[in-house]
């Protein structure tokens, strides 16, 4: 039963991807042709300085591998070019993107990608669906901006396991005029591990019983516990403007972003751009599959701590620092009195 179940998926999005080709032939090519310059979060791909669309090109490999989860945790990570999170792909509205897939042929499972930046069936997924060793190409038109997620959504096994194994990323459409101007800019993608050992000691693999019963290991912010802290921790300095780029993949549970000690001056709800503009916010609520852009403007020096205000989840790897150097603020923030003894933290 279950491969007359894989089988008819697969010729469900076969289906698709003939119909699709047939009915919305490759757009001409336009004037300009670019390669697109793709980042790993936390880093971010430079603005984009063309004021006239272009035919981007955008080249992903989809690579399962096994990597560093935890300490003494090695996972057996499903990636888009090898990192979870996938690269951060930047656009602006009105490019023709030309996305090319491959599978590496040392791949055991088919894999395509679901992008939520597309109009179109499947997000690209029914066109995209590749067997290792294969590649797949199809084309779309950026047509409305925004911050967006993207994902793999091939049916075999199943959907949610592709994205809990680590294959997700971002993709910005920058609006015609490009975005304000700002001094820093990161990305963070939030996700959920259930695991669950091999045969091999400290190698875990997933676990769909804790993810259908929604019990996460682990939540963690770039693809680790220790994702954005010590030598992965964000850098900046104090008086600087800084963007941040934050995604919630899920695949189950819903964001409460915060940063202590900070407060977001501008939030692009739900990362639409020309959308809802918020101000003076201090935790903005991320969907599973939802994206937010946040600025803020560092007033003092300092590790300010990025978390999931659903608190409990930062015992679980939900965690970051965003480390400001630079010249006190007393007018701001200091201490008038610090405590005389330092209070003892009793065990739990």
């Amino acid at each position: 039963m279950k491969r007359r179940n894989v089988g008819s998926a697969c010729a469900v999005f076969a289906l698709i991807a003939a119909f699709t080709w047939l009915a919305h032939p490759a757009p001409a090519l336009s004037e300009i042709q670019v390669k697109a310059q793709l980042t790993t979060p936390p880093h971010v791909p430079p603005p984009l300085d063309r004021r006239s669309p272009a035919r981007v090109f955008v080249e992903l490999e989809a690579k399962e591998y096994t990597g560093t989860l935890a300490e003494d945790v090695q996972y057996q990570f499903w990636s888009f070019n090898g990192t979870v999170p996938g690269p951060m792909i930047r656009v602006r509205v009105g490019d023709t993107v030309e996305l090319h897939l491959k599978n590496h042929r040392k791949n055991k499972f088919p894999h395509n990608i679901d992008l939520h930046a597309v109009n179109g069936p499947g997000g690209g997924a029914g066109v995209s669906l590749v067997s290792p060793g294969q590649e797949a190409t199809f084309a779309f038109k950026a047509l409305n901006p925004g911050l967006y997620m993207f994902h793999c959504a091939s049916p075999v096994p199943n959907i949610p396991a592709h994205i809990a194994n680590g294959m997700y990323g971002m993709i910005l459409v920058e609006p015609e005029g490009g975005l304000p101007p700002v001094d820093r800019e990161f990305a963070v993608v939030q996700s959920e591990f259930f695991t669950k050992p091999t045969d091999t000691k400290g190698i875990y693999a997933l676990d769909m019983q804790k993810g259908l019963a929604e019990h996460p290991d682990y939540v963690v912010f770039n693809g680790r516990v220790d994702g954005v802290i010590g030598e992965r921790a964000l850098q900046a300095q104090v008086g600087e403007k800084v963007r941040l780029y934050f995604g919630n993949i899920g695949p189950n549970s819903a964001s409460s972003f915060h940063i202590i000690g900070e407060i977001f001056d501008n939030v692009y709800v739900e990362g639409a751009i020309d959308g809802k503009l918020q101000h003076n916010v201090q935790t903005t609520l991320v969907p599973s599959a939802g994206a937010v852009i946040v600025e803020f403007t560092l007033d003092v020096p300092g590790d300010y701590v990025l978390v999931d205000h659903s608190i409990f989840r930062a015992a679980k790897g939900a965690l970051g620092i965003l480390s400001a150097e630079g010249k006190e603020n007393l007018d701001t923030f200091r201490s008038v009195k610090p405590p005389a003894i330092i209070p003892q933290i009793p065990e739990f």
